[in-house]
């Protein structure tokens, strides 16, 4: 290659640059947090509206009526509970120690669906008072040597101790590679559960939830333990559960989350489990767990260093311990606060420990943790094979919710048949959060058009509401709009990722309006793309506020898409124009609810490289990035081909859909 060529590759390279450049539309990078701030300050707007109304309980009537209210929104959103079946428990091996004992045991919170857990019992006359102990997020699950020693603290203390694996960690990994090691696990596992558990209108929760309450279930069916004192404890996603189990679960008399209780208002969203659909918009804070149970002894354990606020903490705190004052009964909340890292620490579990004595067994000492033998991993094993998954017919999690969702196609069968379109649709829009078209009104900001290559461009920044802008390029075959055709191009990879593609569309005589949707090139937050980021898509914890805010990106996103739509008829005049809709990739899924809605403002509809239906995530049982495009509840009504049945034939293309993984379909 002479040195003539490589210098024309070299130029031709700093063009391309510069060209890229050339079509940013946003100043600086400040735009990469949009959906963030945007979010956050609907979320402030919630609770302010939430403060005020907590102000508002003052008598005992309504305190109870707030603790109904409260219960009853959070069982709906985790879409309630199975019926129970028999736990078919089974002890696998037995230790004994000098002043307790343990005993290694595997049940089934549902049919086949195993649970491992290890019950610490103490020395002493039975009947026992049995504290459960759900786990944080240990990859070793029970076998963390934090929640040993806490277990062990309580046995020698006098308490039973029920400690089990979550789903995703210790022996309960949900999906195993050949050489049966896990596959993901911990928080991925529990938020790409969470991927399937949402359309079908669960949360990771509710399995996590109802594994607490069917251990429950098995510690009261055992003649050494005190059904009338029963506990409950954990730390960081076990404090979570514990939070979640003591409000839904009267039989815990006295509880001590630990690491986990702040306040929303300030905490960017965790996994999954740690999300609650619409608990934001409904007005259920972190307080409100605790408020559920009142007046029951209830201890926050918090840390001044962890990464869960501990401002908000004590925010959490004051609210209910006024809520315990209110009722009579303020000695029943507390609070210890050790200055520490976020972790479930000597002094948090010794503060635990005493509260427990002092609610349970009618004991208030001061409680000082010795030392004492931490097993191994191997030692703490309950299965034959280290993982319930090679069990005998075992089912995951994932075989629960395709369980659902085979249910639910046949219901989803018999709505559209009972239905017309139009109350369908009306349906679609309500569970997506889709506005009804009005009037245009988004405010808009236009540069001068300018040439490029033998078609010209101007730079348009549309703003349909406070907080939200889209970046857009209207690229023109002429100095003037004369073209009564223009494309409506949407790509997940950014407006001028597929630059032939717009090119294409310019030689057919068609304008171009190619826009980023929220959250999607100029807009998407930049990140590592690593762990949650690598599976979830750079917006899923703006995802996870938003849901809980009970709003969709699918339907923020039509709503984007219709906007723009009434701009580009707008741009036309008095003159006719049609309009083609072009999606390609995570933006098709709301491009084809715009289009199923409004089919008529569309002259034709291209969706590429998209989804194939949601019902293919529940199949699946991987994902990538689909979360974004996920809505709570959907496959209780619709899919995705349900919707592309509602658009008229000749109008819609489907060109390489893929399925979950984002693998073209090959059927």
């Amino acid at each position: 290659m002479s040195r003539f060529t490589i210098y024309i590759i070299f130029l031709l390279f700093i063009n391309s640059l510069a060209f890229s450049d050339g079509l940013k539309v946003l100043n600086g990078d400040a735009h990469q947090q949009m959906m963030t701030s945007y979010l956050l300050n609907l979320t402030y707007e919630a609770f302010d509206r939430r403060e005020a109304a907590y102000e508002e309980l003052k008598t005992e009537d309504q305190l109870l009526k707030h603790q109904t209210k409260m219960k009853n929104f959070f069982i709906e959103q985790l879409g309630g509970f199975p019926k129970r079946n028999p736990l078919n428990a089974q002890i696998t091996g037995k230790l004994s120690f000098e002043d307790y004992r343990m005993e290694k045991i595997i049940y089934e919170s549902q049919p086949n669906h195993f649970v491992t857990a290890v019950l610490y019992l103490p020395q002493g006359r039975a009947p026992y008072p049995a504290v459960l102990f759900p786990c944080g997020h240990s990859n070793n699950g029970k076998a963390e040597e934090a929640y040993q020693r806490g277990c062990i603290l309580l046995a020698k203390n006098g308490f039973a101790v029920l400690c089990y694996d979550p789903i995703d960690q210790g022996e309960r990994y949900q999906l195993l590679k050949p050489d049966n090691t896990p596959l993901i696990g911990v928080t991925i596992g529990h938020t790409m559960t969470g991927v399937g558990s949402i359309l079908v209108g669960r949360n990771t929760a509710t399995y996590r939830v109802w594994d607490g309450m069917r251990s429950i279930d098995y510690l009261v069916s055992r003649d050494d333990i005190d059904p009338n004192r029963i506990g409950c404890t954990g730390n960081s996603g076990g404090g979570t559960l514990t939070s979640y189990i003591m409000a839904l679960d009267e039989r815990i008399a006295c509880a001590a989350p630990s690491c986990y209780i702040t306040t929303l208002r300030n905490q960017a969203p965790q996994d999954a489990e740690q999300d609650i659909h619409g608990q934001i918009a409904f007005g259920m804070d972190h307080a409100d767990y605790i408020m559920m149970r009142a007046p029951r002894p209830t201890l926050m354990c918090t840390a001044t260093h962890d990464f869960f606020d501990i401002k908000g903490a004590w925010y959490a705190f004051r609210q209910a311990k006024r809520f315990y004052s209110r009722l009579g009964f303020a000695e029943r909340m507390s609070l210890v606060e050790t200055d520490m890292t976020h972790g479930f620490s000597t002094q948090l579990r010794q503060g635990m420990t005493r509260w427990m004595l002092r609610w349970l067994r009618g004991i208030d000492t001061p409680v000082t943790e010795p030392g004492f033998p931490i097993l191994t991993d191997d030692q703490m094993q309950c299965s034959e094979d280290g993982q319930v998954m090679l069990m005998q017919g075992a089912r995951s999690v994932y075989d629960l919710n395709l369980e659902l969702e085979e249910k639910l196609a046949q219901q989803r069968k018999s709505f559209w048949a009972d239905n017309p379109a139009d109350k369908a649709l009306d349906k679609v829009r309500a569970l997506v959060g889709i506005k009804a078209l009005g009037e245009f009104n988004a405010d808009v900001e236009i540069d001068e058009r300018q040439k490029w290559n033998d078609f010209y461009v101007s730079k348009i920044i549309l703003k349909p509401e406070a907080g939200i802008v889209l970046p857009a390029l209207f690229f023109t075959t002429g100095t003037e709009n004369t073209s009564n055709e223009v494309v409506l191009y949407l790509n997940d990879k950014g407006k001028d990722a597929e630059i032939e593609d717009i090119k294409g569309y310019l030689n057919e005589g068609k304008n171009v309006f190619a826009v980023d949707l929220r959250g999607v090139g100029e807009t998407v937050r930049q990140s590592d793309g690593k762990g949650h980021n690598l599976h979830f898509g750079m917006e899923w914890q703006a995802y996870f506020s938003a849901y809980m805010l009970d709003k969709t990106y699918v339907g923020m996103r039509t709503d984007d898409i219709l906007t723009c739509a009434q701009y580009i008829q707008m741009l036309s005049g008095n003159k006719p124009c049609q309009i083609h809709l072009v999606a390609c990739g995570e933006v098709g899924p709301p491009a084809l609810h715009a289009a199923a809605l409004k089919h008529e403002i569309f002259a034709s509809v291209k969706i590429k490289n998209s989804l194939i239906s949601w019902s293919n995530i529940i199949h699946n049982t991987m994902n990538r990035n689909q979360l974004i495009n996920t809505v709570h509840g959907a496959l209780k009504f619709y899919d995705l081909p349900d919707l592309a049945a509602l658009i008229p034939e000749e109008k819609l293309s489907i060109e390489n859909p893929v399925d979950a993984l984002g693998e073209p379909i090959t059927e």
